[in-house]
């Protein structure tokens, strides 16, 4: 199972790449949707959005990834690394957004990479 790690880790790259692609995006919007009357009337902006598009287009390549690895290995051994795409997304909120980080992320950062770490080494 070991030699498909570095498929693993494109779908976990390109999972978190498409989450960073989707938040651009919609962060851009983030003006038109605080004027419109209903939630869906950003819908048509969105999907003309080039990030949000590009975001959904890397998010399809990452969940074909996926199925290829799937196909390949057990589900509860490919599964939990998939919890490596939240921590980058935590890293890349706190260092890039200035998202804030408290203690409770924090520690759930750290419990998923010891998790994923524990699964590894099954």
């Amino acid at each position: 199972m070991a030699k498909y790690i570095p498929l693993i880790l494109f779908t976990i790259l390109t999972n978190f790449l498409s989450q960073i692609l989707l938040k651009k995006g919609m962060t851009d919007l983030a003006s038109v949707q605080s004027t419109a009357q209903h939630p869906l009337s950003i819908l048509p902006s969105a999907m003309t959005n080039l990030f949000v598009l590009t975001g959904l287009a890397v998010m399809v390549i990452s969940m074909g990834s996926h199925l290829l690895v799937l196909s390949k290995v057990q589900l509860s051994y490919a599964y939990p690394f998939l919890g490596l795409s939240f921590v980058l997304v935590a890293i890349w909120g706190y260092f890039a957004l200035s998202e804030p980080m408290n203690i409770y992320r924090i520690c759930g950062v750290a419990f998923i990479v010891c998790g994923v770490a524990l699964v590894a080494r099954s």
